[in-house]
């Protein structure tokens, strides 16, 4: 068996046997080589990581929010480790002076905020289960939330109450007590009195707990400290349940990995919080920071904004969903195209040149110093100045955006893998590795990972390419689905979990998402199609930003709608003499027309068979949103609703397009 350069073999392969597909050999880490990294002596729980780093810094800047002077948003003005944990253990005691008492379900509600992880690190000194409340699942999500995990006390961002009041009064059965982040309005305090509940702002609150000690129970590793409910694609989100080990385990893992590449995390490192904290993404980085004595400053809560509290912040490791670095290289290549003749051809050169020494090994900062220095430095000051990591998760990076950004950033763009159920991180790619482009990197140095090979969609986990389900073992795994034992049995198997994503390796160690196992159906004709793949493929169609292929089997070929790009839409048309508005356009024959011979382009020259090619699509000009409830708050497609939203376009598709010599 060939070694994988970042990998170590710990278990062999196994061949199928009793109806059980075959499975790969189990790897982890190089950098586990020699055995996971060791807790630290005495941090057992969430609020460990925190108590810890107050005896060590007390006197760091923790937390920051820009001062607001004149309506203008001024300078960062932060709280010490030292005075943030005074306000938790006042906000502690405030709870526990209410009744709530360990083990009971606190609900938090809202943006980002300081207010925001002191209700967090409040739950996790009292051992309280802290449950994110998140709008992007809709009111209904809310309420289920709620409800499901019975949350007594519920911490919510002022201008949210409107929202919270919408789950009443089914929550009111199980909610007692709401505490806002900021004022409550004395219309809102009426409403809510009038079902019983008591009602704080936060100033209110603070004063409850005051002359109150209460002793802190023992926290024990097995814990749960979070019930985070994931989106998920179908049906009511999922209670994953979260203990402290997880998340200690995962930020050992994480330590060692940068310390293994010279990336180590220090106090003087500094985050910009703004990707939600009620994802699991964000909270563990935020841990992570926390552990080490950093900086966590919020954005204002507007992503138009954004760069602008980046540049005030200058933070030194960034985080985003593919979304926001989308936005970050289509600004860049905009002002790149508008810049005229001579910064357009300076910056097309500069940017061979360093791709060309990158692809020689050389590492980001050694390609090209005079090109970082006099045509990408603009790019690392519109970052603020001092990133030296893009870390990318939540959904896949396009490879041209990854390219893109590891030549222009300055910085290290690093893409990882991981699900509310694994904690997060677990794959993630290595700096100055270029042939990981496209890839997840190799696990991290905490959990065991091995292929289960899919014989009904024709991945085989022995095969010299090895393909299959990726399955994941190691205590960075959730404690099971809360109160739902029934899913927790299909996904947890002798200790593995299944993720339902199709990986394959590459020969560095890296790994390769490249389908996702759930979203397989049969045409009419006994075969199989596996979409999630068919989609990354007419993805790489530049005049479309994104496409929905469906399938069933009552027929015998597949139909798509896609959101066609509007600026490449208008060119077409502009070349084509054909006028009219982006939607007029959409609806236009010749413009499917021409969308339609683009995918099938893309097919035939990826090889794709006949029943995979698409017969018909439908333009949409409206991307798929949320607000449509069409896609998860990670960009993932929600089929079903897709569906259900498009069933007369599909039906007409399929109308149409059966009609003889249709």
């Amino acid at each position: 068996m060939e070694q994988r350069k970042y990998l170590v073999e710990v278990e062999k392969a196994k061949e199928a046997i009793d109806g059980k597909p075959s499975t790969g050999p189990v790897y982890r880490s190089l950098f586990a080589k020699d055995g996971f990294p060791p807790p630290v002596p005495g941090l057992e729980s969430c609020w460990d990581i925190f108590r810890m780093s107050v005896e060590k810094y007390p006197n760091n800047p923790m937390l920051g929010c820009r001062e607001i002077v004149n309506g203008k948003a001024g300078n960062y003005v932060w709280q010490t480790y030292k005075q943030v944990y005074d306000t938790v253990v006042q906000v502690g005691n405030s709870i526990r002076s209410c009744g709530v008492e360990p083990g009971a379900k606190c609900g938090i509600y809202g943006a980002n905020c300081a207010e925001w992880v002191m209700s967090m690190e409040a739950c996790n000194a009292h051992g309280l289960y802290c449950v994110p409340l998140y709008d992007t699942l809709g009111a209904d999500a809310v309420e289920f939330i709620i409800c499901h995990s019975e949350v007594s006390i519920a911490f919510v961002e002022e201008k949210k109450i409107t929202e919270l009041l919408k789950t009443f009064p089914n929550s009111t059965q199980y909610m007692k007590t709401i505490v806002s982040f900021g004022k409550v309005a004395s219309k809102e305090k009426e409403e809510i009195e009038k079902f019983g509940l008591a009602v704080y702002s936060w100033d209110e609150f603070l004063k409850l707990g005051e002359n109150k000690q209460y002793e802190l129970p023992v926290k024990k590793k097995e814990d749960i400290c979070t019930i985070m409910y994931t989106s998920g694609t179908t049906g009511y989100p999922k209670g994953v349940m979260i203990s402290n080990d997880s998340i200690v385990t995962l930020l050992a893992g994480v330590k060692r990995l940068l310390e293994s590449v010279n990336e180590a995390l220090t106090s003087k490192d500094v985050y910009l919080s703004y990707l939600p904290l009620a994802h699991i993404f964000d909270r563990v980085i935020e841990e992570l920071f926390i552990q080490h004595g950093a900086s966590i400053g919020f954005w204002r809560g507007d992503v138009k904004l954004l760069l602008e509290d980046i540049g005030e912040l200058k933070p030194s490791i960034f985080c985003a969903v593919p979304r926001v670095l989308e936005r970050v290289y289509s600004g860049l290549q905009q002002k790149v195209s508008t810049g005229g003749f001579l910064t357009k051809t300076l910056f097309n050169l500069a940017y061979s040149h360093k791709f060309r020494s990158m692809k020689m090994g050389f590492a980001h900062d050694e390609a090209s110093p005079i090109c970082d220095k006099f045509v990408f430095n603009k790019v690392r000051q519109g970052l603020g100045g001092n990133v030296r990591l893009i870390l990318s998760g939540a959904a896949p990076l396009s490879n041209h955006v990854e390219a893109f950004l590891r030549v222009v950033s300055c910085a290290h763009v690093l893409q990882g893998y991981g699900l509310t159920e694994t904690c997060a991180g677990t794959f993630v790619s290595l700096p100055n590795e270029l042939p990981m482009l496209g890839t997840v990197g190799p696990p991290v140095p905490n959990v065991d990972v091995f292929l289960e090979s899919v014989p009904e969609m024709g991945y085989d986990a022995l095969s010299s390419t090895p393909r299959g389900e990726i399955c994941i073992r190691g205590k960075t795994l959730f404690a099971g689905y809360y109160k739902r034992e029934d899913l927790t049995k299909e996904v947890l198997i002798d200790g593995w979990f299944h993720t339902g994503d199709i990986g394959e390796w590459q020969p560095d160690g890296s790994m390769k998402i490249i389908d996702r196992k759930k979203n397989i159906f049969k045409l009419s004709q006994g075969e199989y199609v596996a979409v999630e793949n068919l989609e990354n493929i007419y993805s790489l169609v530049s005049d479309i930003d994104s496409i929905w292929v469906y399938g069933n089997s009552f027929e015998s070929f597949l139909v798509a709608v896609a959101n066609p790009n509007q600026q490449a839409l208008g060119h077409w048309a502009q070349e084509h003499g054909i006028s009219g508005n982006f939607k007029s356009l959409c609806e236009n024959p010749e413009a499917k027309k021409f969308i339609l011979g683009e995918l099938t382009k893309i097919g035939k020259e990826k090889k794709l068979k006949g029943f995979e090619l698409v017969k018909d699509v439908h333009l949409d000009p409206e991307p798929f949103d949320m607000e449509r409830d069409l896609i998860t708050p990670t960009y993932k497609k929600k089929r079903p609703q897709l569906l259900k939203y498009y069933q007369n376009v599909i039906d007409n598709m399929y109308k149409s397009a059966s009609k003889p010599n249709a």
